[in-house]
């Protein structure tokens, strides 16, 4: 593996005003491509995590201050598969048993990392609110309430793709749906993705880039920071 580069703007002591759920939210989405993918022995994928300046400070930074986030954190990259056919079963007809689960593998590990997202912004809440995270009172249509509206309709994308018959498709979108809240639930999981938001929150940088798609050369520090920390926190 490569490790990550990082470029930055910011002042190296500065802790960037970003919200905490959007935090949790993207760390949650890392963690599941970076440590979820590798669970599953899936190939290492590019992703970068990307802090913008708001033009206009509209997003609380938590609900118990009067403080608004100045910055936001998004996720580009981290998909095994990174253009949809128009269906899975015509893409894949001419494939081997073993590339036919190969593939169907990368389909499905895209679901649920782009379900984890959401899924860690709220245990988060639910947990702040001294609340059990359970996965009967969080369901999918709850997740448009925790940053999940653009990750389901790309979801939608997903599932129409790879299962034609709707009752077939929202069967197995039930079953990930669960699979990625387990693995958002794990402890060890539970505890990189806290330690990540944090870096996230604490680190003044603009971009990290991380995988094997480094295309130009950059000004930038040399980190390993993010896929040690995640390392490490599973090991504990």
């Amino acid at each position: 593996m490569r490790h990550p580069v990082i470029t930055s703007k910011f002042q190296p002591d500065s802790r960037i005003a970003i919200g905490r759920r959007n935090a949790y939210h993207q760390a949650g989405h890392v963690a599941a491509v970076y440590l979820g993918n590798k669970q599953k022995q899936l190939p290492e994928v590019f992703f970068q995590i990307v802090i913008k300046l708001h033009e206009q400070q509209t997003q609380p930074l938590n609900r118990f201050a009067g403080v608004f986030s100045k910055y936001s954190v998004s996720v580009e990259g981290g998909r095994l598969i990174h253009s949809l056919p128009v269906a899975f079963s015509e893409v894949s007809q001419h494939f081997s048993r073993s590339q036919q689960e190969k593939y169907r593998c990368a389909f499905e590990a895209d679901v649920s990392n782009l379900l984890a997202g959401s899924l860690a912004e709220a245990k988060y809440v639910t947990e702040s609110d001294g609340e059990v995270f359970n996965a009967h009172l969080i369901n999918r249509d709850a997740l448009h309430a925790y940053g999940g509206r653009s990750d389901l309709a790309v979801i939608d994308e997903y599932m129409a793709c790879f299962l034609p018959d709707q009752n077939e498709r929202e069967q197995r979108l039930d079953e990930l749906f669960l699979a990625a809240f387990n693995f958002v639930n794990q402890y060890s999981n539970w505890h990189a993705i806290t330690a990540l938001a944090d870096f996230i929150q604490d680190k003044p940088y603009e971009v990290i880039r991380c995988g094997g798609f480094q295309d130009k050369p950059y000004e930038a520090v040399r980190c390993e920071e993010i896929m040690s920390l995640l390392e490490s926190r599973l090991v504990a």
